[in-house]
């Protein structure tokens, strides 16, 4: 499983012009499933990502969770993390999981977070998104679970 980060001060995802998930601060998160992940990575990503400390805290260093300052996630399904793009032009998706699969362990690590206490907004599993975001610092990190 794997998760790109970013710190956001505010953030939405829109399919076919209507607004389906936004969030003040907060992160976004890029969700990316392979065929090799289990509840045990969803489970280990959701507590990673909850206790992740990137915010600032009063004396300017990266010490407090998205929990700590009451932030809310926007995650949105990202196969093309796992695009592979050694060879030739066309990225080769063969490491992402299939659908039926990736959508089952998004929506669990998307109600795992939940049962941690944040606030979870979402894209469309499948659907093409535009996402906007205001990223904080910048501040964007690659997680990966089993890594």
């Amino acid at each position: 499983m794997k998760v790109v980060a970013q710190r956001s001060k505010a953030a939405k995802v829109t399919v076919e012009g209507e607004v389906i998930g936004s969030i003040d601060s907060g992160l976004v998160l890029l969700v990316g499933i392979t065929h090799e992940d289990a509840m045990a990575d969803v489970r280990w990503m959701a507590d990673k990502v909850a206790g992740l400390r990137i915010f600032e805290d009063e004396s300017e260093k990266m010490n407090l969770s998205v929990t700590d300052v009451g932030g809310s996630i926007l995650s949105v399904s990202q196969f093309t993390l796992y695009g592979d793009c050694r060879k030739g032009r066309r990225p080769n998706f063969m490491a992402a999981a299939r659908p039926e699969q990736a959508e089952m362990l998004y929506n669990a690590f998307n109600d795992a977070l939940r049962e941690l206490g944040l606030r979870v907004e979402t894209g469309r599993f499948g659907a093409m998104m535009d996402v906007q975001l205001t990223n904080d610092g910048p501040v964007t990190l690659i997680l990966e679970s089993g890594a």
